[in-house]
């Protein structure tokens, strides 16, 4: 045992504490929804939840438990092995194929969270004569992705398309065989929206894929709750689709990728999270195929998020909050250093509002803020009361 090195950790761990930075996890008491029960010290107190991806507000949503609870009944808890050996169930399939259809794709694979999706993705399919070309807002799975991959990187910056043109451009002159361009749908920490149409016009012009996450889009943006390409038109023309399970779709675990046959199949073979990991529980799977078939004919439930996320934008403004601009249900108040962040969080929660701050090294230095998200559950009453709180907090420590 090494007095220095855990010596060192601690000294680590101080410092984020110093700084700000400091990450809380607070225990829940109750089932994910628009309210939750928050453990605080030796009480239980409700809150308004708004902090979760539930945008659909199906996370505690009776049907999705008895569909976990039959798939239980079925085909038990867990299959103790992984896919190829003897962890495939005909459920999987099932989800693998009804995935594929929502998405318009030709097949889908399941991984246990889309953080192994895309981790996995990049590497069997690309070599060192290739490039990929990433966003720079794009998630921490994705750039951890790509590190793993041997292929040539390249950046651009966010939804900038001259500048994904010029490396497009040095791409080929550098003598890339394949490109492809990474992007997240929505970028989780702003709300915005990728330029689809930008991307896979450049893409057509460079002859490159596009890969997109859209962990933040499906069930909820688009015709049907399909996602970011069929709202921008361009379904057709995105090769890879990353996703979750654990926001929109249910919120419990779980990742894809959807594509081409070749592109499945080739990952079935090489992607190192998929061969070893444990198949998806059937539980998890069951749900995820019911909430497929809810979002897909959910459009009561995106009218209600909608709603509710442009009457929380405007309270907001109103309030003289600074407001990221945006159409989706991510909502940022940006606050500018963490240690106010820390605080508007610490003074929501005592007034039954649960947020939390995000800084760094989520966000960059200097750009902390309190990400607010709606989802169709919340009630024009939870918006008021949450609206109330926000102001009384933000005017107590000077941010308006």
């Amino acid at each position: 045992m090494s007095a220095s090195f855990y010596s060192h950790l601690r000294q680590t761990l101080d410092e984020i504490a110093a700084d700000g930075l400091e990450k809380i996890e607070r225990p829940l008491a109750s089932k994910q929804g628009a309210h939750v029960d928050v453990v605080d010290g030796d009480t239980t107190r409700t809150l308004i939840n708004l902090c979760a991806n539930n945008y659909l507000g199906l996370a505690d949503d009776e049907r999705l438990a008895k569909a976990a609870m039959d798939a239980i009944e079925t085909h038990g808890l867990g299959m103790a092995s992984v896919r190829f050996i003897c962890g495939t169930q005909d459920l999987h399939r099932v989800l693998e194929r009804r995935l594929a259809d929502y998405l318009g794709k030709a097949d889908s694979i399941l991984f246990a969270a889309c953080f192994d999706a895309n981790g996995g993705l990049f590497e069997p399919l690309l070599g060192p004569q290739d490039a990929i070309i990433s966003d720079a807002l794009n998630h921490a799975s994705i750039i951890d992705g790509i590190r793993l991959c041997k292929a040539k990187r390249y950046r651009y910056a966010n939804n900038d398309m001259t500048a994904l043109e010029d490396q497009l451009k040095a791409a080929r002159s550098d003598g890339a065989r394949h490109i492809m361009i990474a992007t997240d749908g929505v970028f989780s920490m702003d709300g915005y929206l990728a330029d689809l149409k930008g991307i896979t016009e450049l893409a057509a012009r460079f002859d490159a894929q596009v890969m997109v996450d859209d962990c933040h889009a499906t069930g909820f943006m688009g015709p049907q709750g399909r996602g970011t390409p069929h709202l921008a038109g361009v379904a057709d023309q995105v090769d890879i689709l990353t996703g979750t399970f654990g926001k929109a779709l249910g919120g419990a675990l779980g990742g894809y990728v959807a594509g081409a046959q070749e592109v499945v199949d080739l990952l079935r073979q090489r992607a190192r999270p998929y061969l070893f990991s444990n198949a998806l529980p059937p539980m998890v799977v069951g749900a995820a195929i019911k909430a497929i078939e809810i979002a897909e004919a959910g459009d009561e439930l995106r009218a209600s998020l909608f709603s509710n996320s442009a009457y929380w934008r405007a309270g907001l403004e109103r309030a003289g909050f600074k407001v990221l601009p945006g159409q989706h249900p991510i909502i940022p108040v940006m606050l500018g250093e963490a240690h106010l962040a820390q605080q508007m969080a610490s003074g929501l929660n005592a007034k039954g509002v649960y947020v939390s701050g995000f800084f760094f090294p989520v966000v960059p230095k200097g750009q902390a803020r309190i990400r607010t998200q709606m989802n169709a559950a919340l009630t024009k009453a939870d918006l008021d009361e949450a609206l109330d709180a926000f102001t009384s907090v933000g005017r107590s420590i000077g941010v308006i």
